[in-house]
């Protein structure tokens, strides 16, 4: 039976959602820098919004990443683990004189069979996404420790360690590879069939396969972009550190959840778009560094992103009773 790819009469009130949960979130990263430009004369300093752009955008890829699990309501505990493990396998490649290009390709590849792996563990062994993931992320951390023997590989080549810090038309290097990443993820979820299969085994995975979605496969897809986009920023964070440590992106599993999440992501699944995520990461990254600028106790930042996150799965399920 092919798979029913009609818009229904809900698909447009939705579309208008979403797009006015958007401009409310540019609103409020707009609003957050017009209050940190008076507070502190730092903030619009060309030195520091680069520092910005810089200090998002990974967690932007992350949390891009991790959206595509989410819609199909899974979750991706592991992603700060792959990054980790991921700034070892390429600076170990590096070190043993593999071409720069060559280093990338294979610890993309690592990133993949790490995501198929997780699906492979929902789909054939049934455990649920949380504890899959969940070992992932013990088990890269002690492989990683264990590569290194517990301390970190040094990256010696001058081309690739510079790549993170440099910048092209003013703007730095790792907010273009988050334009790299966006324009293929739109076109994906939001223009592609395969885009609409995601939503559709989130919204109910029964009623997918019954209209004909490989829904096995989907899952697969889901968890092989996620981890692909973890290794991914492994190599961006190798980048700019120098350094291959597999204790580094300690948490930031956590930042992706939350900047998706604040992004206007669904925790039950089929809600999500590109952009929410990244403006979410931007946001994030902007308490911040504002924190960071006012001297404000980092403890401060835990609680307004907590507080962000209720706020918005709350509104997430008074939308989902209404509907």
């Amino acid at each position: 039976m092919a798979a029913n790819t009609t818009e229904g009469p809900t698909v447009a009130p939705r579309r208008k959602m979403n797009i006015l949960f958007s401009l409310t979130l540019i609103l409020l990263l707009l609003a957050l820098w017009i209050v940190l430009g008076f507070w502190t004369d730092k903030f619009w300093t060309p030195l520091n919004i680069t520092n910005l752009m810089r200090q998002g955008s990974m967690t932007a890829i992350l949390a891009l990443g991790q959206t595509f699990v989410i819609i199909t309501a899974g979750i991706d505990l592991s992603v700060g683990a792959i990054v980790g493990f991921c700034t070892v396998i390429i600076a170990w490649l590096l070190q043993a004189g593999f071409p720069v290009w060559s280093a990338i390709l294979i610890t993309l590849l690592f990133g993949v069979l790490i995501g198929a792996f997780h699906g492979f563990g929902i789909v054939r062994m049934g455990l649920p996404p949380f504890i899959i993931t969940l070992a992932t992320l013990t088990s890269l951390r002690g492989i990683g420790l264990l590569i290194t023997n517990g301390s970190t590989i040094n990256i010696v080549n001058d081309d690739f360690s510079n790549f993170a810090v440099s910048d092209f038309l003013g703007i730095p290097s790792l907010f273009w590879m988050v334009i790299l990443v966006a324009i293929p993820a739109v076109i994906f979820l939001h223009l592609s069939r395969w885009g609409r299969y995601l939503f559709a085994v989130g919204s109910n995975r029964e009623a997918a396969r019954l209209s004909g979605v490989n829904v096995n496969w989907m899952i697969y897809l889901a968890y092989i972009l996620s981890g692909t986009c973890a290794a991914f920023v492994g190599i961006l964070l190798a980048s700019r550190i120098a350094i291959g440590n597999a204790t580094q992106a300690d948490g930031w599993e956590l930042q992706a959840i939350a900047s998706s999440v604040i992004g206007g992501t669904s925790l039950f699944g089929a809600v999500g778009t590109v952009y929410g995520p990244l403006i979410g990461a931007f946001i994030l990254a902007t308490i911040n560094n504002g924190a960071n600028l006012l001297n404000l106790n980092s403890f401060w930042q835990r609680i307004i992103t907590g507080v962000l996150i209720i706020v918005i799965v709350y509104f997430d399920q008074l939308r989902r009773r209404r509907a």
